[in-house]
Formats: structure tokens, C-alpha cells, sequence
């Protein structure tokens, strides 16, 4: 059914109440009554198997409880309007089809006298106390009989229902009732009898003191936390963890979290830099109340990143299958998508049996955003792949500022057309308030590929992207690199593996140098490090192929007992290390086919700079920091295989002097935004951008 802004805005919690929202110490309860209580567009939802008038008795005896605005009692055969304290009959009948009653019930199971009658109010149910060791295929086969079906629970409680009965089945029909998509429910439970909740597919908590038998039988998946916590301190604990409890007037939404879920724990990344530090570094900002959605791939949710690691940054992780990730980002995002950013239309592969997958992806992420914002919050969403949220988010949440920023370069409006679903991205794009790039060349293709699709385009904003100088210049001043021999120049690259990057057309460069000049045999070597991309990802498959065999075959033919050309360093490195091979080299060598910011050419400047030592940068010219150096560096076609050799050999005659003088005029003009200041300029602009005629670009800063 079309779900409206309202429904889909709505958080939903279901939970059982003996042993869950009566479960724990009192002041834990006192804390969940208080959070929900503050938090009222949180509908709280009874499931339990007690009837109308055990609830009712309670909530008017036991303080602590929640107010309901919907009761699911008698194990899910009844299912009541709290606020008015009347039965949904149409729910009710559907869930009660061919109940016989329970006096035909009692009468048939009276040949069982092991089963001993519950003397407590019930409705649409029979309710018995059973020893484990009497529950068997007699009593179960009699059961079904009937045309009833049964649920233990507990060790003692065995209930016989109508056959369509339960909680989750009254849940699921409740749900369809008031439009809650899934990801709008937190169901939460201890018994056996709450089985059917976890499901459904939503959100779960399994508490602190569960049957066993209920935590080995929910679905594993990554929805359903088995919690360490008792009753009350378990749901609140899952209500923080999923952002509940906090109004966010700033959600992030970024395919990857802040830290790395690696070795069974959390780890941060080494470098300062990159989208990623950057914007945990603004996040926990105070001035920002802002929450983190990334996606966790994998059938385990992992627990919540120790505060060291994420400082006051709130994380929200959505749960994504190994097979839906590798067809979402393996497959969509770098064999679809991929090529058409780094302009390489040739390499575009069509998915249309993954198609699906980023559909999916992009969908459980507009849903996961919308659970997180508050009314009129401003969303900053990050890169190529989240460009269906835009449209989907905006869909549900009409209140919200949606803006993107794409750290990646964005395709001429040609090469954009190739995309198989081109026209779908195209309709979601310009449901954006705002999108931002870190050049002004991208920001007129994004404007381009607009055109003409609709009357307001969102507005469009060049921020290019700096580094931390401070963090990366203090940590350069206290390493102490050794060079191995100060008469061979090193020529360093550091970049992942990836075709974008041109890395086999630099080992040609090099090989057609050695050529045109054998005397810089063992007066030159080229330092690779080149680490490979995520497990699972076949795009650039071809490339470490014909790398591994350039590399080969020049130091096949060049090496010498005590010197080869090329050094390639096929794994990744500590950011400390990485410093090391800066301050070692006198030449770094970014060749891109096509590129942002290109971070590591600014911290081998930051590095050179802060420790006086001369340097030479060689850029490509379709790196997007070459369009902010104004020819400061020396620039390079990688597409023209004699450019790339004559810049490469111009870089390696240079003087000490003219390197001092060539790394001082770079540095000047890398006067970007420190990252923490870049971020809080785009969420500036995000929130204070609307739709306006035209997609006029905003005022330059």
C-alpha cells in the first residue's frame, strides 16, 4: 500500500511485558517510562499474552508502564485501540477465523490431564500449564485437530490459539492497518511466544535473560540484537542504538560508518584525512546535533563503537546482506556506475539482475533517514551511491533539506547518458535541495544533466576539499625517514588500486623513460603503493593483471644486482608510514584518468613543506585539485603516453632550488577549508538552500 510522510515517520515499539517492559531494576524502568515519555511520537504497542483486563488492571496498578496507544494481548487474539480502549474487530475476526471456542478447546484436551487449565482471564485462546517433559506430538497432533494452532513458552505455558492467531500475526495486520513499514518497528520480547514479532523483518531486541530457545531462533540477519541487558535497560539501550531517542537536525547518510568493523572490533581510520575522518571530526562538533546512517554489511550486528573512537558522534547502522552488498556495491556501484564518474564509458557493464540490489540498498536507506530526522532536519547525503535516496527520501519526507555531495568527480552529461538507468537517476538527482562539488567543471555537468527535468533545480555549490595541515605537518616533523641511497631518486604514488588511477599507464611512462634515457638506470625508482580494493570486487580485476605484468617486465629488463625500477607495495599502510615514503620522496606522481581532490597530493605538499625539504608534485590535469593550483604543479595527460613521459623526466631535472621554489607556490595556493570548517560550510549550505528557478548555482565563497 502508498505509505504516507506521516506513516513512514512514525517509530513503532512492540514489546512483550512480563520479563521485558516489566523486566530489570526499577530505575532502569524509570529511565525507558521517561525516555518514551519524552518521545511521544514514539507509539508504543503491548504485546503480551495476558487479556484486556490483566493490562488493564496494570496500567492502572504499576506506574511504570508505558501508555499504550495499541494493546496485542492474548498471545495475538486480541488486539485492542488503547486510546479508546476498544477491540479492532475486523483485525480480531480475521485472527480469530475457525476458533472453535474454548470450551470445545477444554472438552477435546480433557483426555490430557497433564494440561492444567490457566484460571485467568482470557479471550480467544485456551491457556494451560505444561511441564516441558509432558510436551509432545499427542498433545500437539490433538491441537491441530481441532484446527487450532499452540505456543509454549517458558518452560510452563502452553497456549492454544486460533490458527491464525499470534503476535507476530497480529502485529503484521495492525501494521498493514497504519501504514508502519518495517523498518519503522522495534519489537521486543523474551519468551517463545514473541518469536513471530522477530519474524517480520524489523528491528529486534532479544533481552538480557531470554529463554535460550528464542535467542537461537531469531532470524539472523543483522535486525535483531541479543542483548546482555535485562528487560527495561535492553529496549532503552535499543531505542539509543537505532537513534530513537534523539531528534537529529542533522543526519548523514554515507554507505560506509566512520570506523572499520575489522578483527572483531572497531577500529578508526589512520589517516586524518578523507571524507570519513572529516566528517567525524565536524560531527562531534557540539554545535552540531547530528547522527551517522551507514550501512553494516554483515549477518551480525556489531556492538556500539567505544566513545574514544567516535567522540559524541552518534552512529545508526542499517543492516545489509553479504549478497545484497556485493550486488549493490561490487557490482552497481563499480562496474555500472563507476566508469561513468571517471569517464571510461567503454567500461560500463549493465546489471540489470543487480539493478535490484541498489534499488533495495538505496530504498532501506531513505527509510533508515527518515526514522532519524526530525521535522525539518537537514540531510547531507554522500556520493554516487545513494543517488535513488534522494527521490525515495523525499517521497516520505517532503519536511526535510536534502543535499549531496560527491567527492567523486561528475560525468559530462554525455557520458552520463550511458548509464542503463540513467534516466531514473536523473528524476531522484533533481529531487535534491542541493548538490555540492569539489570543482566548478562538475558542478556544470551536474547542471547540464538537469536540464530540462524539472522547473526548480536544487541549487549547486563548489567546496573543494582540504586536509587537516596541522594534524599531518606534526606528525611529519617527528618521523625520521631513511633514504636507502640518496643517489637514486624516488618517485612516489599512492593511490588504490583502480584503472581511474592510470597505475599500468606510469609503468609504461617509466619503462619508455628508461628507454629514451638509459643513464637514469639506478638513478631512479618508482615507489607504488597501491593497495587492493575491497574483497569481493571484480571491476579492477583486469588492471592488477596488466599491472602485476608491467611491473614485471621492467625490472625484468632494467634490474641490476642492487637496483630495480619499479617497487610496488600491493597493500595498505599505517598513515605513519605513508608520511615515511613522503618525506622520502622527491617526486609524487598523480597520473588520474579522472578525479576529486586527490588528498594525497596535499598532505605529500603538507609533509614536504613542514619539514623543509624541496619536492616536486607532478598532477594530472583531470584531477579536480589541479583546477584549484592554477598550474602551480606541474600538470599531465595521462591520455597522451609522451606527455606523461616529458613531465615525468622535466620533474626529474629539476634543481634543488627550483624544487624549493616549485613546492613553496604549491603550498600557497592549497588554501583550502581545514575539513572540520568545509564540513560546516556544506551543512550551511545545505540548510539554507531551497529549489529555486533555473538551479542557480549559490554565491561563491
Amino acid at each position: 500500500m502508498a505509505l504516507d510522510a506521516e506513516a513512514t515517520h512514525t517509530r513503532v515499539l512492540v514489546a512483550d511485558l512480563d520479563g521485558t517492559l516489566l523486566g530489570g531494576e526499577p530505575r532502569d524502568r524509570q529511565r525507558l517510562f521517561e525516555a518514551l515519555r519524552r518521545h511521544p511520537e514514539i507509539v508504543v504497542v503491548l504485546a503480551t499474552g495476558r487479556s484486556l483486563e490483566s493490562v488493564r488492571d496494570l496500567l492502572r496498578d504499576d506506574p511504570l508502564v508505558p501508555s499504550p496507544r495499541w494493546i496485542i494481548g492474548d498471545v495475538g487474539a486480541s488486539v485492542v485501540d488503547a486510546a479508546r480502549m476498544t477491540r479492532l474487530d475486523d483485525l480480531e475476526e480475521r485472527l480469530r477465523a475457525g476458533w472453535p471456542g474454548a470450551g470445545p478447546v477444554r472438552e477435546a484436551l480433557r483426555r490430557f490431564p497433564r494440561l492444567v487449565y490457566q484460571d485467568v482471564p482470557q479471550d480467544g485462546r485456551c491457556s494451560f500449564y505444561l511441564a516441558p517433559e509432558d510436551l509432545d506430538d499427542e498433545v500437539t497432533g490433538a491441537v491441530e485437530e481441532l484446527g487450532c494452532s499452540w505456543s509454549y513458552a517458558s518452560g510452563r505455558f502452553f497456549d492454544v490459539l486460533p490458527a491464525r492467531a499470534g503476535k507476530g500475526q497480529a502485529l503484521r495486520l495492525l501494521a498493514e492497518r497504519q501504514g508502519w513499514p518495517r523498518e519503522a518497528l522495534l519489537v521486543a520480547g523474551d519468551s517463545l511466544n514473541d518469536l513471530s514479532l522477530f519474524r517480520l523483518g524489523a528491528h529486534g531486541v532479544v533481552v538480557g535473560g531470554a529463554e535460550p530457545a528464542l535467542a537461537a531462533r531469531v532470524p539472523v540477519g543483522g535486525l535483531v540484537e541479543i542483548s546482555d541487558l535485562s528487560g527495561a535497560a535492553a529496549v532503552t539501550h535499543a531505542l539509543r542504538r537505532l537513534g530513537w531517542l534523539e531528534r537529529r537536525t542533522v543526519v548523514v547518510g554515507y554507505h560506509r560508518p566512520p570506523v572499520h568493523w575489522r578483527d572483531g572490533r572497531w577500529q578508526a581510520p589512520s589517516s586524518p584525512n578523507g571524507v570519513l575522518p572529516t566528517l567525524r571530526a565536524a560531527l562531534t562538533d557540539e554545535g552540531l546535533d547530528a547522527v551517522w546512517a551507514a550501512a553494516h554489511v554483515g549477518a551480525t550486528r556489531p556492538p556500539a563503537p567505544a566513545p574514544e573512537l567516535t567522540g559524541d558522534l552518534s552512529l545508526s547502522l542499517l543492516p545489509v546482506t553479504e549478497n545484497r552488498w556485493a550486488g549493490y556495491f561490487h557490482r552497481v556501484c563499480k562496474e555500472t556506475l563507476w566508469p561513468a564518474l571517471v569517464a571510461q564509458p567503454h567500461l560500463i557493464e549493465d546489471r540489470p539482475g543487480h539493478w535490484p540490489d541498489y534499488e533495495k540498498v538505496n530504498a532501506a536507506f531513505a527509510d533508515h533517514i527518515s526514522s532519524l530526522a526530525a521535522t525539518g532536519a537537514t540531510v547531507w547525503l554522500h556520493d554516487y551511491n545513494l543517488w535513488l535516496v534522494p527521490e525515495l527520501l523525499k517521497r516520505r519526507r517532503p519536511d526535510v533539506t536534502v543535499g549531496l555531495f560527491h567527492h567523486t568527480p561528475f560525468p559530462h552529461p554525455d557520458v552520463f547518458g550511458r548509464i542503463p538507468a540513467a534516466d531514473r537517476l536523473r528524476a531522484s538527482l533533481a529531487r535534491l535541495d542541493w548538490a555540492g562539488f569539489h570543482t566548478a567543471d562538475c558542478a556544470d555537468n551536474f547542471h547540464q544533466v538537469l536540464t530540462g527535468t524539472a522547473t526548480d533545480l536544487p541549487r549547486v555549490g563548489v567546496h573543494p576539499l582540504g586536509i587537516d595541515h596541522r594534524a599531518v605537518a606534526a606528525l611529519a616533523r617527528t618521523r625520521r625517514p631513511r633514504r636507502e641511497d640518496e643517489a637514486v631518486q624516488l618517485v612516489l604514488s599512492v593511490e588504490r588500486l583502480d584503472y581511474a588511477k592510470a597505475p599500468v599507464h606510469k609503468i609504461h611512462a617509466l619503462a619508455a623513460l628508461l628507454h629514451q634515457d638509459p643513464a637514469l638506470r639506478e638513478r631512479v625508482r618508482f615507489r607504488l603503493i597501491c593497495p587492493p580494493p575491497e574483497s569481493g570486487i571484480h571491476a579492477y580485476d583486469t588492471t592488477r593483471a596488466e599491472l602485476e605484468q608491467a611491473v614485471a617486465a621492467v625490472n625484468d629488463r632494467w634490474r641490476t644486482p642492487s637496483w630495480q625500477p619499479v617497487e610496488y607495495v600491493p597493500h595498505n599502510l599505517d598513515f605513519a608510514e605513508i608520511v615515511d615514503h613522503y618525506l622520502a620522496a622527491d617526486v609524487f606522481w598523480v597520473a588520474s584518468l579522472a578525479d576529486g581532490m586527490n588528498l594525497t597530493a596535499q598532505e605529500y605538499v603538507t609533509a614536504r613543506t613542514a619539514t623543509a625539504r624541496p619536492g616536486v608534485l607532478v598532477l594530472s590535469r583531470h584531477a579536480g585539485i589541479a583546477q584549484h593550483l592554477a598550474g602551480a604543479a606541474l600538470l599531465t595527460d595521462p591520455h597522451q603516453p609522451d606527455d606523461l613521459v616529458r613531465t615525468l623526466h622535466e620533474a626529474l631535472s629539476m634543481t634543488a632550488a627550483q624544487r624549493h621554489r616549485h613546492l613553496t607556490e604549491v603550498s600557497a595556493r592549497m588554501r583550502f577549508p581545514a575539513p572540520a570548517a568545509w564540513a560546516r560550510n556544506v551543512i550551511a549550505a545545505i540548510r539554507a538552500a531551497r529549489p529555486v528557478p533555473g538551479g542557480l548555482p549559490e554565491p561563491r565563497r
